[in-house]
């Protein structure tokens, strides 16, 4: 299965990593077939290389997609930072870090 890691952001972490993300790109889009076994594998080898990454969903309604996030995070061991939209921020620490917080 996965391994889990606990992870929990303060207020300024939060706020470092959305300032981060805000000039980020899109790296992954989420269609209309969701979580399949290669967008999770390519979610999980893209957050290893970058900690922080934005991730489009393209589900119909709000509940939807705040469906999808959380199974998302809870299938990758990934922290929300933030969405806007059908925008999600996401960030997992890599082994070797990459990204120091304050």
């Amino acid at each position: 299965m996965l391994e889990q890691r606990t992870l929990t952001l303060n207020q300024k972490q939060s706020r470092y990593l959305r300032g981060l993300g805000h000039q980020r790109k899109v790296v992954v889009t989420i269609g209309q077939h969701g979580l399949s076994a290669a967008v999770i594998a390519e979610i999980k080898l893209s957050l290893e290389h970058h900690e922080l990454m934005k991730i489009r969903i393209g589900a119909e309604d709000r509940d939807q997609r705040d469906a999808l996030i959380a199974a998302l995070c809870a299938e990758v061991g990934c922290h929300l930072v933030q969405r806007v939209g059908n925008i999600a921020l996401i960030y997992r620490p890599a082994e070797i870090p990459r990204l120091t917080l304050p």
